[in-house]
């Protein structure tokens, strides 16, 4: 058993504009320990995204490896690919993403649905998730019902529902303005240690990045050490 929830193993990536290839990822390298948060930094068009995208199989690299758990999934043919995105990685991008149409335990319930789980079980874990991140009294509230913070901190319960290996977080706070910010990555924080998932988090926000247990720059195609 791999020692880490997520390793990118020589991971290149390109883009092609006109007759002219734009290399985005150069062999980059990357490993999250197991039930710690780590984050990457690195300049704006550095490719950020792009590393998040395939290490979450939502984008296939060029060349290179993807393992989670110590298992190769870099090549999980298509249709298997959203199965395994279900049940081992969770997201969490900059805008909430939520159902406007579902209540908040709704919304937290849905993706363990898709995964298997019958509505009453779901729900139950979904009022769990609530009470964790300080929200069980909001949860028959519609997200059009809910703060901008309040949003972020259900969109991390739906993230981790079905207890996924890897959280990956896409500026999970740029939209928020300081005080929530901070509100919104303590929830992260709680959520990760409660549930033993490892996550991996953009941010340009370097205060945040000094508080995690780990922290990589990419920048040029390549991800190395950060210190500050």
């Amino acid at each position: 058993m791999s020692d880490f929830a997520l390793e990118l193993r020589d991971v290149s990536q390109h883009f092609s504009q006109g007759e002219t290839k734009v290399s985005i990822l150069k062999g980059a390298n990357l490993a999250l320990e197991k039930g710690k948060m780590t984050a990457l930094i690195g300049p704006s068009g550095a490719g950020k995204t792009t590393l998040l995208n395939i290490a979450g199989l939502l984008e296939d690299a060029a060349s290179g490896e993807v393992l989670i758990n110590g298992a190769d999934i870099s090549r999980i043919k298509a249709r298997k690919k959203a199965a395994f995105r279900r049940k081992h990685i969770g997201f969490v991008f900059q805008t909430h993403r939520l159902l406007p149409e579902f209540s908040a335990v709704e919304n937290i319930a849905i993706p363990q649905m898709l995964n298997g789980l019958n509505k009453y079980e779901a729900q139950a874990r979904a009022i769990q998730l609530l009470g964790m991140i300080g929200l069980e009294a909001r949860a028959k509230h519609r997200p059009g019902q809910l703060s901008g913070g309040e949003q972020q901190r259900v969109a991390i319960a739906r993230a981790v529902a079905n207890a996924p290996s890897v959280l990956l977080a896409d500026e999970p706070t740029g939209n928020l303005d300081p005080e929530t910010g901070q509100s919104v990555f303590q929830t992260l924080r709680q959520i990760i240690k409660g549930t033993g998932s490892s996550a991996l988090i953009v941010t340009h926000n370097i205060a945040l990045a000094q508080s995690m247990d780990k922290a990589y720059m990419l920048e040029k195609g390549q991800v190395r050490e950060a210190h500050f």
